[in-house]
């Protein structure tokens, strides 16, 4: 399974491809950050992370696009952005027929180190063990996007079997009514 993971932010919006399975080694692909400038136009710089996107899109082919589930902070300014970044990456992926999933930032921490509460460092040590690299990926935002897509390569095939049992107990269920 080929993820790409996708860290969305305005300025610095991480983006990270991974290679692998649940239960075996998992693969760097490629990592990198789409960056805009802070002081550019809204509308220049959502353009801005489509083309570096897309670009990521066509290079790598991931058969599944991973993006951090936005979440209230306490500056909306913040969260609007990622938003924007997050929508952008979705509808990238979505064009393309590619599916998308979102993931909280304390699941993937909790798939990746052990613990929802993990902290940046830690979330960077532990993908660098994990993909076996030399040193954390840098910046933070381009080693959550490694995060982002290992933890959907570990949680994907449970959230599938949910899927498909609910399925199968609705058409089950709608059978005998």
């Amino acid at each position: 399974m080929r993820v790409l993971g996708v860290d969305p932010g305005l300025t610095r919006c991480g983006v990270g491809v991974v290679d692998g399975v649940a239960g075996r080694p998992l693969t760097m692909i490629g990592v990198g950050v789409v960056r805009t400038p802070a002081d550019a136009e809204l509308g220049h710089r959502l353009v801005a992370i489509e083309r570096g996107i897309e670009e990521w899109l066509d290079t790598h082919r991931p058969e599944f696009v991973a993006v951090e589930r936005v979440f209230s902070q306490h500056n909306v300014r913040t969260v609007m952005g990622t938003a924007q970044a997050s929508a952008v990456a979705m509808l990238c992926a979505s064009r393309r027929g590619i599916p998308v999933a979102l993931h909280t930032p304390s699941e993937v921490k909790a798939a990746v180190t052990g613990s929802g509460r993990a902290d940046k460092d830690q979330v960077g040590a532990m993908v660098t063990r994990l993909l076996r690299l030399d040193a954390p990926p840098r910046p933070a935002d381009a080693a959550d996007a490694l995060a982002l897509a290992i933890c959907h390569i570990w949680r994907a095939p449970a959230q599938n079997r949910l899927q498909q049992a609910v399925a199968a107990h609705r058409t089950l269920k709608g059978r005998t009514a």
